[in-house]
């Protein structure tokens, strides 16, 4: 049968869902229900800065499982979320690893043993929460060449990147710039609001719109209102899908 065609798309994906941000993952979900988007991508870490596996945390777990239940998605977010720093660091590597994503780029540089170990690790995780994630995104959307051979060979279907969508079972990538905002301090958030302001006008048009959100946003009055009016706008003729559904329309129904 042929798929209905989608004139656009929005994926909002909620980053670092974990017990440690599950009630202003909570809220975000609630508010951006409000604004139209009842679906999706919550992008969970198994074991958040090593406070806890997320299995064992009974409430988190039947949260997650409830959030799938109602059409959201869960997906594969790195394992730590961190990677720590490393003395023969270049000036370079640096700059992504502490300035850029503040320790954060965890999948970064890994190599291909390393990087298939975490990711058994996570899928073991979503196991025991009675999950399994079609997709991996690693932390910061940061993805060395070996770590992406790694999550290719463990089966999942596709993974992301600031501005592509890699689907490998339809083998394709298609060019999607996601919205993004840096909260750390004032100077990042007025640059945040002027970035994705000019970003909204040269992407409306696009088929797929992607929207990045972290639990600190929320924290941030005019953050917040900026992305739940770039989501109503998203949503004029558009639809709300997670990153599994849209691909879903886009693959070759044969």
């Amino acid at each position: 049968m042929q798929k209905a065609p989608i004139n656009r798309a929005l994926v909002a994906s909620i980053h670092d869902v974990s017990p440690l941000t599950r009630v202003r993952a909570d809220r975000i979900l609630a508010d951006l229900r409000e604004a139209g988007c009842g679906t999706a991508s919550l992008l969970v870490i198994p074991d958040h800065h090593h406070r806890g596996p997320i299995s064992q945390d009974a409430e988190f777990v039947e949260w997650l499982q409830q959030r799938v239940a109602e059409g959201h998605e869960a997906v594969l977010h790195g394992y730590y979320h961190l990677r720590g720093r490393d003395a023969a660091d270049g000036f370079l590597k640096k700059l992504v690893t502490q300035s850029y994503t503040a320790g954060e780029g965890e999948f970064f540089d890994l190599g291909r043993a390393e990087a298939a170990e975490r990711l058994s690790m996570g899928l073991r995780e979503f196991s025991a929460c009675g999950l399994r994630p079609a997709g991996f995104i690693a932390p910061a959307w940061l993805l060395g060449a070996e770590a992406g051979e790694a999550v290719q060979e463990a089966g999942f279907e596709y993974t992301t990147r600031i501005a592509t969508v890699n689907d490998f079972v339809g083998a394709r990538v298609y060019a999607a710039r996601s919205l993004v905002w840096s909260v750390r301090s004032a100077w990042r958030r007025s640059c945040s609001l002027a970035w994705n302001a000019w970003l909204w006008s040269a992407l409306r048009a696009a088929p797929l719109v992607r929207m990045g959100i972290h639990p600190p946003d929320w924290d941030h009055r005019k953050i917040r209102t900026q992305i739940l009016n770039l989501t109503g706008a998203a949503l004029a003729g558009g639809r709300a899908m997670t990153y599994q559904g849209w691909l879903a329309t886009r693959r070759d129904p044969t």
